[in-house]
């Protein structure tokens, strides 16, 4: 499996992975939403996007973090994340650390400069 981090001496994923973060938080801004986005990585690809859906499905839990998981769930056909890591253009709040906590994603990154904010927060 390859690692999600190509640069163990920076321990930081691609900055490809917080660029399509960033697409989706332009895509979720384009449909009227909040402005964010999220990624989920494992094994080196993006296996779950999240664009904010908060305001264009009417749900307030419908963060970029959790619409990623909910969508790598989906594709993987599991609920077990772990490994993963989750990238996003802003620091993740805590109902969406809990969730990637809950998931066993491993380490979360925010921002342009893909910010280490370790591993989630139950």
């Amino acid at each position: 499996m390859q690692s999600p981090f190509p640069d163990a001496t920076r321990g930081r994923p691609a900055a490809r992975f917080h660029d399509a973060a960033a697409a989706l938080r332009q895509l979720a801004l384009a449909w009227g939403d909040q402005p964010y986005g999220a990624v989920l990585v494992a094994g080196g690809v993006i296996v779950g996007l999240g664009p904010s859906r908060v305001v264009v499905d009417g749900d307030p839990d419908a963060h970029a973090e959790r619409v990623a998981l909910r969508d790598a769930q989906r594709r993987l056909g599991r609920s077990d994340l772990a490994g993963s890591v989750l990238v996003g253009t802003s620091p993740a709040c805590a109902a969406c650390q809990a969730a990637a906590a809950r998931a066993g994603v491993g380490r979360l990154f925010h921002g342009p400069d893909l910010v280490d904010a370790g591993p989630p927060r139950p």
